[in-house]
């Protein structure tokens, strides 16, 4: 594109707002500037998150990667993970799920990167993609939306910090607890459902005499705890999930937070210790309710939701970033193709993303209660039905289980753009 089709083309492209600057926002960004259309990002944080899981593209989403050139970036970035295995609280293995084994379709896929270093891969791009496009990205850090106010050519909006302005599209890509789905569509109860438990991750420094390349998980009464490969070999990740009634008062309290994990995995055994004693220094502790989320309409007016704000399955699926990238890849080319008609550009993203977005709520192996024994007894059942669950004479049948989870194709329209 020229600097003469640059310029027709952002007279012509609609104006839009993306609220968040995670990986949906910074995705749909990269993709709104590379086409010519202006666009401004809001994230509340003060700068990019660091740290967080690691997350696998495989399938669609790779396919995405590949289309939106940041595949090199990526892979100078990427996890070293042989697969997932089970252990007891002497550290003896009882089960593997090899990424061999299960052709990167397993628990473990061929292309795993932390979820903050994805996020700096695509900020990068957009960086690059804005100085070659000078006046198409506003991106604010520090900032969120406050107000919304539509109608049928526009949506007015607030924000806490900068001057209220117009947009012919707002984005919502503000994650799970969204601030722009509270705002356009109503409050999170009419589209959250808990699941049962609570998930945690954070950055601790590797055990002595962990096996390396291998994201290893321990069952205990309650929780299920594991510690998974970094880029960084002298770090490594922290991941909790406990199964346990819902309880508000944990939300924001970091000294209630970390009581719970210290309270569900103490004399747990293996390297819980090294993980009790790295949890009060971690700087990146994530710690949230396990919850589904289900808008029946991402579009209301011009505002759109994408990535969790409009369809999670909890990071027990595997598959929000995934179907976050696929979303942001699918709503930018939508928005590029008919600058003239937005409503209709959303309603096309809307039957785009909806296979994906239903496909990315499935939780493998039966959820919170398969995932996390609540009893003595349940964790001994555990240890049992994964040791038959991944030995020789079973794994051609647990590998079906896991096929096809992402071998839905992109819509044509999208391909094509």
């Amino acid at each position: 594109m020229n600097d003469r089709d640059r310029a027709d083309r952002a007279h012509r492209a609609p104006n839009v707002l993306v609220s968040g600057g995670g990986i949906a926002g910074l995705a749909l960004a990269l993709q709104l500037v590379r086409a010519g259309v202006p666009t401004t990002v809001v994230e509340r944080a003060d700068a990019p998150r660091p740290g967080g899981q690691a997350v696998d593209l495989r399938g669609a989403s790779r396919e995405v990667a590949e289309r939106m050139g940041i595949m090199p970036g990526i892979d100078g970035l990427r996890v070293h993970e042989e697969g997932m295995s089970y252990v007891d609280g002497e550290g003896k293995v009882f089960g593997r799920m090899s990424m061999a084994d299960f052709d990167g379709e397993g628990a473990v896929a061929e292309i795993e990167i932390a979820r903050g270093d994805l996020a700096q891969v695509l900020l990068e791009a957009l960086e690059s993609a804005a100085d070659a496009a000078p006046g198409l990205l506003d991106l604010r850090f520090g900032d969120r939306v406050t107000a919304l106010a539509q109608d049928a050519a526009g949506v007015d909006v607030e924000f806490e910090h900068a001057a209220p302005a117009r947009f012919v599209v707002v984005v919502g890509a503000d994650g799970v607890h969204s601030a722009t789905r509270r705002l356009a569509f109503g409050p999170e109860e009419q589209f959250a459902t808990y699941l049962g438990g609570y998930a945690a991750f954070f950055t601790m420094p590797t055990p002595s005499g962990l096996e390396e390349g291998w994201f290893a998980m321990r069952f205990v009464p309650g929780a299920t705890f594991g510690i998974r490969p970094d880029r960084d070999p002298s770090t490594s990740k922290a991941i909790l999930t406990f199964r346990m009634d819902r309880d508000r008062s944990l939300r924001g309290d970091r000294a209630a937070q970390e009581a719970l994990i210290r309270e569900r995995i103490a004399g747990a055994g293996w390297h819980a210790p090294a993980l009790l004693e790295a949890l009060g220094a971690a700087s990146d502790l994530y710690f949230d309710e396990l919850v589904r989320i289900d808008v029946p309409d991402v579009v209301s007016g011009r505002v759109v939701l994408l990535g969790d704000a409009a369809s999670c399955g909890s990071p027990m699926t595997g598959q929000g970033t995934a179907t976050a990238l696929i979303g942001a890849y699918l709503l930018a080319a939508r928005l590029a193709a008919t600058p003239g008609d937005a409503p209709g550009a959303l309603r096309a993203y809307s039957a785009d993303i909806a296979p994906f977005a239903e496909k990315g709520k499935e939780i493998p192996g039966g959820g919170i209660k398969r995932m996390v024994p609540a009893t003595r007894a349940e964790a001994a059942m555990s240890r049992a039905l994964t040791r038959v669950m991944f030995s020789r004479v079973m794994l051609p049948l647990v590998r079906r289980m896991f096929a096809g989870g992402t071998s839905l194709p992109l819509p044509e329209a999208a391909v094509a753009a």
